[in-house]
């Protein structure tokens, strides 16, 4: 069945009366995109914080309604409901139906991350070289959550956990993924060598993501999942968190706490300058720490003082 898109330009003060307006009038779907994406101003949003929504200060807002709608009456509607907003910049398109997500991981194609980790999607051929008798593939099928490999973050993540397991800091030990989204990391983490691996993530999806992928990799016996509130409060030898600089900040103490003495940790997420506030803001509870970077994207590691 074809659909009828809606689009308009709003900023990030009016998004939430546009969103409103637009589900009340029956809103199959809205996304929102940065109206700046084409620019050198982009502002990375990735995943937000706890509580928070992040939003670009200007936003294109696409919104899907059945095919059969009537784009007068449609903006009728949308004006007697709120008619303090600027419905008349509002234009629409036809658009056939098309499985969107499915869509794009079937462009999703299989990626190496150091010597022995590989991430495939579920539906494709395991190539080559990831057929190797020690190789550790995870088969992934991100659904809606964040973590895929593809992005800069995750893969120097994947890149930390694939050393951590040749010098054998992996092997029989718990890892914490915290901010798991898809549950990639601890997925790897258990294909790597350790024992188990347990997933925190603030997004009830992501969560369900996990699971069952965990389930795909035939590893759901030794992957725990939990929102925050629910997470136990233990310590782990191997943590990695992949989420904003700023939450980094915001939970140096929480994730400090997790790490057992002598215990490693990376941090993920953050943009390179603003390694160095997160580097003194870390320096009192790890030594060794080190920055390792991709494009413009930078990871900190370091070992939990005793």
């Amino acid at each position: 069945m074809p659909f009828l898109e809606l689009t308009l330009h709003c900023t990030e003060a009016t998004q939430p009366r546009y969103e409103n307006a637009l589900d009340d009038v029956g809103a199959l779907a809205v996304t929102l995109l940065d109206a700046d994406a084409d620019t050198s101003n982009e502002r990375a949003i990735l995943e937000p914080g706890v509580g928070e929504t992040p939003l670009w200060n200007d936003l294109v807002l696409t919104a899907l309604f059945p095919g059969d709608t009537n784009a007068l009456a449609l903006l009728a509607a949308l004006d007697a409901f709120d008619p303090g907003l600027d419905w008349a910049n509002a234009s629409f398109r036809a658009v056939a139906d098309e499985d969107w997500e499915r869509a794009w991981i079937d462009q999703f194609q299989p990626m190496a991350f150091g010597e022995r980790t590989w991430i495939v999607p579920w539906n494709h051929e395991l190539p080559e070289a990831a057929q190797a008798e020690d190789a550790a593939v995870v088969r992934l099928d991100p659904g809606l959550a964040f973590g895929s490999g593809t992005h800069p973050t995750t893969a120097l993540c994947l890149r930390w956990l694939d050393g951590l397991a040749a010098e054998g800091a992996l092997a029989g030990n718990t890892v914490l993924d915290f901010g798991c989204g898809s549950g990639i990391l601890a997925l790897a983490a258990l294909k790597l060598g350790a024992a188990r691996a347990v997933g925190v993530d603030n997004d009830p999806q992501a969560v369900l993501a996990t699971g069952d992928n965990a389930e795909r990799n035939g590893l759901q016996d030794r992957v725990q999942v939990y929102l925050p509130d629910d997470e136990p409060q233990a310590t782990y030898p191997v943590v990695v968190a992949n989420i904003l600089a700023s939450a980094l900040d915001a939970l140096a103490d929480v994730l400090a706490a997790r790490v057992a003495p002598g215990g490693r940790i990376a941090l993920s997420g953050i943009l390179h300058g603003q390694e160095d506030e997160l580097l003194e803001r870390y320096a009192p509870a790890f030594e060794q720490l080190a920055v390792a970077q991709d494009g413009d994207w930078m990871r900190i590691t370091g070992v939990r003082r005793a």
